[in-house]
């Protein structure tokens, strides 16, 4: 997510860079909207950053005020409804787009509520973020945007990092929880939001500070205010650490590649063994490999090489997707691995499809052992604040101690880091950390199964989807945007 206020700027540029270089969080879809003073312009498809936007359509987005999301899907399928930023109308005319960044867990509630109040929610969205929009417009029309927000945000219940703009203002909020990473950095001539703070640096922002949990922002041309909607309560996302943020990103004060660097020493220590070489599974294991060679001191090397053009085998929403691309994201150097006994350095195992391949390329290509090192803790509880996990039966630690994972991926020996070492490697106190994932303590509480999952919406309504990108001012009208 990436939002940026800057007159005088090409905030459609600034925001086409930010969201590459967040690319990694999502890459479903992508969108952005640019406010001009008078009206709000959203473009948004199916893809990714550099497929959705050309030259032609940012040339085509002019304005002060931008949000930009790339959309990884947590509630609601893989549809151009659901691709973001979403887009409502207020009662006054006024265009109102917004960014979401995380997951809710009382979208029944609000579904709910929206009816009560008469948003529309037919026209085909099935997500947490559209309802967030509606409900947000919907109260815009008495008292405006910014104390509607105020009004709205503590009925939120889960993760949320939104970026919403209307013509004019650029507003950004943070949970109370603060579980996903959101970010504040200063232009020469504005002002920028971003999940992580590599974003700012590839658009020369500087940072300034994170956005507090429970805070909401808005910038406009008298400067930038702060509100409390809530009293903060951190429980930030270990998993950023693990393997979510780019290594490149600091969160909380803590380098993300520091912290995998230092958990890899860590797995060093708890999980030794006799071996040869060190080899990372490219490119989020590469940090902890290198700590793990440091502490071991068993050389490291490179035994696998990545198709830098290949997406996150994790992140992508099928299961047969997910499959053929472990063969298509990994190739092993033969000649490094051959005769080997070698340590596989990973950062997570969830349903063990790609460590099992993994191990199976490496013994056809000579590796005389394979020792899987893991850089987190088994992955035992699904996520329901904007991780994909899917359901707890899928996940392979759920159903096998560490013994029935290492013979269902083949693996000579396997070993995990505990959750006490990599809480440590990130310098943060458990108490400011939500590690629901690996030990099933869930910060915000959850509602019965029956109101919560990907596809609750699409339950409710029964809706489909089409995949025609679409540009819609501020005043409501749409028009089919061909491609030359």
């Amino acid at each position: 997510m990436f939002g940026v206020w800057a007159p005088g700027e090409d905030v459609s540029k600034l925001t086409y860079f930010g969201l590459y270089a967040l690319q990694h969080r999502g890459q479903e879809a992508a969108g952005m909207s640019v406010g001009d003073g008078s009206q709000v312009v959203v473009f948004k498809d199916l893809g990714l950053v550099s497929q959705v936007f050309d030259e032609q359509v940012l040339q085509s987005l002019r304005g002060h005020v931008a949000v930009g999301h790339c959309r990884y899907s947590t509630t609601g399928s893989t549809t151009w409804e659901n691709a973001q930023p979403t887009f409502r109308t207020t009662a006054t005319g006024s265009g109102l787009s917004l960014g979401h960044n995380g997951n809710l867990v009382n979208t029944a509630e609000l579904m709910a509520r929206a009816r009560e109040v008469g948003v529309d929610t037919s026209h085909g969205a099935t997500t947490d973020s559209d309802l967030i929009c509606g409900l947000l417009a919907a109260q815009a029309a008495d008292i405006g945007i910014e104390q509607a927000a105020l009004q709205l945000l503590p009925t939120l219940r889960g993760a949320f990092c939104l970026t919403f703009s209307d013509e004019s203002t650029l507003y950004a909020a943070r949970d109370p929880q603060g579980v996903r990473p959101l970010v504040l950095g200063r232009l020469e001539r504005g002002w920028v939001v971003a999940s992580e703070t590599a974003a700012l640096d590839i658009v020369g922002a500087s940072f300034v500070r994170e956005v507090e949990p429970g805070e909401l922002i808005a910038i406009d041309e008298n400067g930038l205010r702060s509100s409390r909607f809530a009293t903060p309560e951190p429980k930030g996302c270990i998993f950023e650490y693990v393997y979510l943020a780019r290594p490149d990103t600091t969160i909380a004060g803590r380098s993300v590649h520091a912290t995998r660097v230092e958990i890899g020493r860590r797995l060093a220590v708890e999980h030794p063994v006799e071996a040869d070489l060190v080899i990372p599974v490219p490119e989020s294991g590469t940090p902890a490999a290198i700590g793990y060679a440091q502490a071991s001191g068993i050389p490291y090397g490179s035994g696998l090489v990545k198709n830098a053009y290949v997406g996150r085998t994790f992140i992508q929403p099928s299961q047969t997707i997910r499959q053929l691309g472990i063969r298509l994201k990994l190739n092993p150097l033969r000649d490094v691995i051959r005769g080997k006994r070698l340590v596989v350095v990973d950062d997570s195992i969830v349903r063990g499809n790609t460590q099992r391949a993994l191990v199976r390329m490496l013994r056809e290509s000579g590796a005389l052992e394979v020792h899987v090192r893991i850089a987190s803790p088994p992955v035992k509880w699904p996520c329901f604040y904007g991780i994909d996990f899917a359901s707890r039966a899928e996940l392979i630690a759920n159903g096998l101690d560490t013994d029935g994972i290492r013979r269902s991926v083949g693996a000579d020996s396997l070993g995990y880091v505990s959750l006490e070492e990599l809480i440590a490697a990130s310098e943060q106190p458990k108490t400011r950390l939500c590690c629901a994932c690996f030990d099933g303590d869930y910060p915000i509480a959850l509602p019965d199964d029956a109101l919560i999952g990907k596809h609750l919406l699409e339950g409710i309504r029964g809706v489909a989807g089409s995949a025609t990108p679409v540009l819609t001012n501020g005043y409501g009208a749409e028009d089919a945007l061909r491609r030359p």
